[in-house]
Parts: C-alpha cells; structure tokens; sequence
C-alpha cells in the first residue's frame, strides 16, 4: 500500500487552505463590491418605507413590496407567514446547511416631528385612538438592508453552497391584543422547510455611525406587560369615606412596586425593572370612580428572577389593595423571553463582524434592558442578534434622540455596513467547514 509522506501531505494542506483562502477572499469581495452597488436601492427602499409606515399586522404594502422584490431576484416566495409575514428562499448551486436573515416591519402608533422630506404624515387607529405612524423604532432600515442583502447574495447565488431564508417579520412590537410577530412565524412553519441551521438579525439604534455592538450570551431583557385593575367603590369627591378610592389604592401601589426592585432583588448580578407606564381613572374632579387601570412593563435576564418578580408584582398589588378594602386584579402576560445569543455561534462570527465593519467598528455591547421578539428563533435555532449605530458623525450619539422617540433618525450613511453584515454572515456561515 503506498502512503503520502509528511512532506507530501504539508503541501497538500497548504495547497488546500490557500485555495479556500482564496475563495473567502474572493467572496468577501464580490459581498463589498454588490453592497456598493445596491446601496442606493437600499436608501431609496428605506425612504418609501419610512415615508409609508404601517401599524403591526397591519404591514401589507411592505410586504408586498418585500415579495416582488425577492420574486424578482428569482426566489421561492411564501407570502401571509404569520399573519403578514414574507419568506424568500435563495438556494445556492450546491447542497449545505440553511442559514435565516431576518427583519421585522411594523412601525409604532408614534407622531414624527422630524423635519425630512420623507418624513411620515400617515395616520392610522391604534386601540381606539386616532394616531400618527411612524417608523419610530427603526424597522424602514431593517427591511431596507435584508432587501439589499438578498439582492447581493442572490447575484452570488453559483457561488453558495446552501441556502438562505430571507425572513421579513410582522409586528415586532406586538399586536394589540398581545403576543408577537415571530411566535407566529415560527407556528406558520418559517424556520421549516428547509430547516433552518442558524438564523441572524440586526436593529438600528443611537451609536457611532456604522459601528457593530455584539455580546454573546444574554443581550436583550425577557419583557412581560402586566395590567393591574383596582376596583374600589365609587362615591362624591365630597364624601370620600362613603366609598373606597381606588386612585388612592392605586398610588400606593405604583409606589410599592418600587420596592420589588429596590429591596426585594438581587441585582448584583444582572439588573431588572418594573415600571408603571399608564394610570388611568376617573372623569371629573368631584367623583372617586368606581376603578383604575395601572399597566406596566417588567424586564428580566434569568427565569428564576423573573418568577419571582412577576410574583411579588401581584402580591404587592393585591395586598397593598386589600388593605384598603379594595380589590386588585392583576394579570402578567407570557411576554418575550430573553435575547440570548448563541455564544459559540457569537464567537464563530466574530471575524465576519470586524470584516464587515472595521475593527475599530466593533464593540462589546452591555446588557440591554429593551426587548426582541428575535428571542423566539433563538429559542428554536442558534442565533446571533447585533446592533448597528446610526447617529450622524456630527451629532452626539450618547444624547441623540433614542428609539420610539418622535425624533429618533438613522443616518443612512450606515446601511451599506449593515448590508455587508447580514451578506456576510450569511456568506461566511456556507463557506466554513462543516464538522
């Protein structure tokens, strides 16, 4: 039997790693070369959609501009996933793993003051309230880039060996009625046929332009709404003893709820919150109404936090109530679980990340109190979420307006990293080596 010598078998491992070298090279390249040239397709995307916003489950235009633009890059094309929901499936010349890009629609019932010639004027209704809408969290951006990004991998398409679904998700703020866009999704089959292997997302937010935050691990808080309603016993402002003020009740207890925090939980380790966003109660000044509604948000890191502040939640409430002859009804939602990125994937892409955005572009990012509906595929799937700065290099981003404001704004300076991002991570994820 004859056997290669070590000699032999040094070149031959040279030659092949020089030759995959030269491949992901040249890939990286050809992934910078169609970013350039489908960047103003992307602004131009961003400014119809941003000028165009629509309330969650509620984003047909975008959806349909989504599908035609993935039919036409010659994509097998699932519309109505989840609601509103688009998949796009781009299948590369040969067989390998299946890597998802994913990004959501819905805008917010928010009124844009920015002074841009694109900016919204669409009203809309939201929970029985007229208001404006407006792609007040960032979501014009997201859509715009994962369009971008198809368009660039389609072009590369001879080249891949794999797939990628292209996910564009509804309702990313929830529905009014509770719940979101990507459990939906995922009952609707999105991460199936063909199963996806790995799945990746960004979101926009303030930041120096262009620059790349990650962290492996848990990114981004588990959220739970909660709804207390304190029903107490309506009488004449006059005559407060005749009756049980649940406005009152209901002050005791946003003030008790502070202490969930403040004496109740550990934080050393990671940080959690509990806060009252609504007080709602009462007609004129001289009658104690019947009841009030109290509704709120509580962020976590860890189940275990997270069950026993949703617990002391409701007994605070329903004891501090008690005490005053009221009656407190307190409901907690099933919320979004905690953004946990994958940390060996994390780690895997590291180098795909300083690629995309310069090393100097790169950051470790802190834990993040907001929450992502992103969370349900990682719960499926291993996953890595990122964040992408947009403050203008002339504005302080530490003080620019955040997400959900009537002002936040998205330089656009910074969708062509964003594009090369998702590409590559896509691109980078079929090229490595299978084991």
């Amino acid at each position: 039997m004859k056997t290669l010598s070590s000699l032999s078998l040094a070149f031959l491992w040279a030659a092949t790693t020089g030759t995959a070298e030269a491949q992901t090279s040249r890939l990286h390249a050809e992934v910078d070369q169609r970013t350039n040239a489908v960047r103003d397709k992307v602004v131009a995307w961003r400014r119809d959609i941003h000028e165009h916003p629509e309330l969650s489950g509620m984003e047909t235009r975008t959806a349909a501009l989504v599908a035609e633009h993935l039919r036409a890059l010659g994509m097998d094309v699932t519309t109505g996933v989840g609601g509103t929901g688009v998949v796009g499936v781009l299948k590369g010349a040969r067989d390998g793993p299946v890597v998802a890009l994913r990004a959501d629609m819905d805008a917010l019932p928010v009124t844009e003051i920015n002074d841009l010639p694109f900016r919204s004027r669409v009203r809309s209704t939201y929970n029985g309230q007229e208001v404006g809408v407006m792609h007040a969290c960032g979501h014009d951006n997201h859509v715009a880039i994962l369009m971008g990004a198809a368009e660039v991998l389609a072009g590369m398409r001879s080249q891949l060996a794999g797939s990628v679904k292209f996910i564009f998700q509804p309702a990313e703020e929830g529905y009014p009625e509770g719940g979101g866009g990507a459990e939906r999704m995922i009952k609707a089959g999105a991460l199936d046929s063909p199963k996806v292997d790995a799945i990746f997302g960004l979101h926009v937010r303030p930041g120096p332009l262009g620059r790349v935050a990650y962290r492996p691990g848990p990114t981004m808080a588990a959220e739970n709404s909660f709804q207390i309603i304190v029903h107490g016993k309506q009488t004449h402002g006059a005559r407060p003893w005749n009756g049980v003020d649940p406005i009152v009740v209901s002050s005791q207890i946003v003030l008790g709820l502070q202490t969930v925090i403040s004496r109740q939980t550990d934080i050393t380790s990671v940080p959690a919150i509990v806060t009252v966003g609504a007080f709602n109660g009462g007609v004129r000044s001289n009658i104690i109404p019947d009841s009030v509604i109290l509704i709120g948000t509580i962020r976590t890191f860890e189940r275990e936090q997270r069950a026993s502040i949703i617990s002391r939640v409701t007994r605070t409430a329903e004891q501090i109530a008690l005490s005053a002859g009221a009656r407190a009804a307190v409901r907690v939602d099933s919320g979004y679980p905690v953004t946990r990125n994958d940390s060996t994937l994390t780690l895997r892409m590291l180098p795909t990340l300083v690629r995309a955005a310069g090393a100097a572009g790169v950051s470790i990012e802190p834990l993040a109190t907001g929450a992502e509906d992103f969370s349900y595929f990682q719960e499926r799937v291993p996953g890595v979420f990122v964040f992408l700065g947009v403050t203008p290099a002339n504005q302080d981003w530490k003080t620019a307006p955040v997400n959900h404001s009537p002002l936040f704004f998205a330089d656009e300076g910074a969708l062509p990293t964003g594009v090369r991002t998702l590409a590559s991570l896509a691109v980078d994820y079929l090229a490595a080596p299978r084991r």
